[in-house]
């Protein structure tokens, strides 16, 4: 495996730290063992989580009136691969990469395993895109790609999800996450039944061509590009897909895929119970769809969703296995930084999690104790469980503080030295 900084200097950088976070750890592990909780423990699992990251989150992303590039942009694939393995390297929590096609098609995708067998990394879900027009593309998305009332579009949109999954097979990939822009913008422009229809007789075709250990995603979202209606808009209408499909169809949750007020934890425990929740896009929101960092807005709702994990986890609930993937848009930060810090927010939602105290919040509950049991998750909330972040890190190798070392190695400036800026445009951003 090659490491992208060197390894040498992140121990320096650790060395620095270590004496206080062995310090930390330990005062943690003595309040944590007061309450039945082995430190140890919750670290193994934290050492051993993993979230994806997206390829297409390495560059800088933008809005619908501009986006700013930044220095060392990746320009293709295996530049944005060289970037997701300092992201592993440093954090030890994203083993794992999700394509976008055709942004990251290759000529032969064992270029792309070659190069992810040289970085240490693997491949996790794969991502089509009929949500905008390619160069050479015959037919137009302008008026929807999987539900388009022209049947060679919706021919054209099936076999591109085909096409993904061939690549994912080569590659080592075992899920299809599918995204699609449909609906209408104007009362009456389209017909609601027939268009959902014509949506789930293509999705059955893709699902037909599924290998037997592979799984297919539909993703909701509630509006954009769509804004009257929208296909897939809500958990609801995914859950119906999945159930329509069949076992190996699931819907995932992206955080930032839903009105403000929607109680997104409580979707989460309801595709629990049903069997349908396949995994998520982590991400956060302020008005609507802001693919902001992970953690920065609402990090206390990003803890509820893994209280939900957590409680499912500890049930064992049969076929329970959602993949976890950062899916953000970094438009005024450096892309590196934000997916670090979003990868190691979402460690520690995980790990919080794993601290609550199971037991009392389920009498809380059985006894209709409201405020206590609320007491329950805000205790493991408040909870500062850094050094066991730090801590699993610096065991697996990576560093103490990401980001510090990060900077420190000025990764950016001289990766910007091989890489020439890349032109100004517009990114997507699902």
């Amino acid at each position: 495996m090659t490491d992208m900084i060197d390894t040498g200097f992140v121990a320096e950088q650790n060395a620095k730290a270590e004496s206080d976070l062995s310090i930390d750890y330990a005062a943690l592990g003595e309040k944590l063992s007061r309450q039945g909780i082995d430190i140890e423990a919750i670290c193994a699992k934290i050492a051993a989580y993993g979230v994806a990251v997206p390829s297409w989150g390495v560059g800088t992303g933008g809005t619908r009136f501009a986006r700013f590039p930044g220095i060392g942009e990746p320009r293709h694939i295996f530049d944005k691969l060289e970037d997701c393995a300092v992201i592993q390297q440093l954090t030890r929590a994203t083993p794992t990469v999700s394509l976008h096609i055709p942004w990251d098609k290759t000529d032969d995708p064992k270029e792309l395993v070659d190069k992810g067998n040289e970085l240490g990394l693997g491949f996790d879900a794969m991502n089509s895109n009929t949500f905008q027009d390619q160069v050479g593309q015959e037919h137009s998305y302008k008026y929807g790609s999987l539900s388009h009332s022209d049947a060679a579009t919706r021919a054209q949109a099936v076999a591109h999800n085909i096409d993904c999954i061939e690549i994912g097979k080569a590659i080592g990939s075992k899920a299809l996450t599918v995204w699609v822009g449909d609906g209408s913008n104007f009362p009456g422009q389209t017909h609601f039944i027939d268009q959902f229809d014509r949506y789930l007789d293509a999705m059955h075709e893709i699902y037909a061509e599924l290998p037997d250990d592979w799984r297919i995603f539909s993703e909701h979202k509630i509006y954009e590009p769509a804004f009257y209606s929208t296909v897939v808009q809500d958990w609801g209408t995914n859950y119906l897909i999945a159930k329509e499909l069949g076992d190996k169809a699931f819907a995932l949750v992206d955080l930032g895929h839903h009105a403000p007020t929607v109680n997104i934890e409580m979707i989460v425990a309801r595709l629990i119970r049903f069997g349908k929740l396949g995994g998520f896009h982590f991400n956060d929101s302020k008005y609507g769809d802001d693919d902001l960092d992970t953690g920065s807005i609402d990090p206390y709702r990003l803890f509820l969703v893994f209280n939900e994990l957590v409680d499912a986890e500890l049930k064992q609930v049969e076929g329970f296995d959602p993949m976890h993937m950062l899916d953000q848009s970094h438009n005024v930060t450096d892309p590196i930084e934000s997916l670090m810090s979003s990868a190691m927010e979402v460690q520690r939602a995980y790990a919080q999690a794993l601290i609550v105290d199971r037991s009392k919040l389920a009498d809380c509950q059985d006894g209709n104790d409201a405020l206590m049991a609320s007491e329950c998750l805000k205790k493991a909330f408040r909870t500062d469980v850094e050094p066991i972040l730090a801590m699993a890190r610096m065991r697996n190798g990576g560093a103490i503080d990401p980001v510090a070392t990060y900077r420190a190695v000025g990764y950016r400036a001289k990766i910007g030295k091989i890489r020439p800026l890349v032109a100004v445009g517009s990114s997507g951003i699902v």
